[in-house]
Parts: structure tokens; sequence; C-alpha cells
């Protein structure tokens, strides 16, 4: 049985100027043309698009469902492309190009692992991001009452 390796990018999302080329819809096509011939150079193998789910954060505690159009490629292993049969446990032994995401742990956290990257903990961020002015008013800036009474008394500072 033959092995594969995938490959999935994100599809163009706007159209690639080019000589002769006028409308949107034949620009949009040679943004595609183009990937799919430097993708082809590379010895892959178009397979198919498809649009697919992302679930993303909206704001601090929401989420939301973005919709995102991808090109799936394929190419045969190494191996497989050389003219060699390998078997069946060499095949599964693949190894994967993805990494583990970094370590982390709550910064002065006792239980945290030796070689964990500490990061500051809720409480912790909320006080980074505070400047340190206190809002007392439930209207925050100057009104227009205030603008034009000031006006009156002639200050002359805006």
């Amino acid at each position: 049985m033959q092995a594969f390796e995938y490959k999935v990018v994100p599809a163009p999302a706007k159209g690639t100027k080019a000589k002769g080329v006028k409308t949107p819809e034949a620009r949009f096509a040679n943004s595609i043309e183009i990937m799919l011939n430097e993708m082809a150079a590379e010895g892959w193998e178009f397979q198919r698009a498809e649009l697919l789910p992302s679930e993303e954060r909206s704001g601090l505690t929401g989420s939301s469902t973005n919709w995102r159009n991808v090109m799936v490629f394929r190419r045969a292993l190494a191996a497989e492309q050389a003219g060699t049969a390998s078997a069946p446990a060499e095949a599964a032994a693949v190894e994967f190009r993805h990494s583990e995401p970094p370590l982390t742990a709550t910064a002065g956290d006792p239980e945290a692992p030796g070689g964990a990257t500490p990061v500051p903990g809720a409480g912790a961020s909320k006080m980074q991001a505070d400047d340190g002015v206190e809002e007392l008013s439930p209207v925050s800036g100057v009104t227009t009452a205030l603008k034009n009474r000031a006006a009156q008394k002639g200050d002359g500072e805006d």
C-alpha cells in the first residue's frame, strides 16, 4: 500500500493581477492557478478544496465560528517515490512535522514541572493591564455641558 503525506494550505482570498487578466473572476482564477502550479512544482498533487469551521476566540470570554477555505494536497512519501517497497511497520513510523506546544505553568506554582515556562496568572494579567487610573464617574470624558460652561467662564483653554 502506498503511503502519502498531506499538506493543507489556505485558499487565496483575492485575485492576482497579471497581463491580460482583466475581470475579478479571471484574477481569482489566476491566483488559484499560480498556487496549484507552485505546489505541483514541489511534487504536491491537488486533492480537493474544503470549507471548514474554525472555532476562534471573540472578546474576552466568547467564541465564534469562522469558516475557512483550504486546499488539500498530497504526495507520496520519499521512500515510495524512490521505488523501494517498505514494510507496513516502517510506514507506521512516519515522523510528523508538527511540534508539541511549549510547556507553561502559572508563575509561582509549586507543583509546576521543572522545564515549564512561567506565565502570569489571571489576576497578575489584570494588574499588568491596569493603567492605575480609577474612574469613579459612570460618565467618562468631558461632556458638552462642561465644555460650554468652560467657554462661558472664558478660561481660554480647550
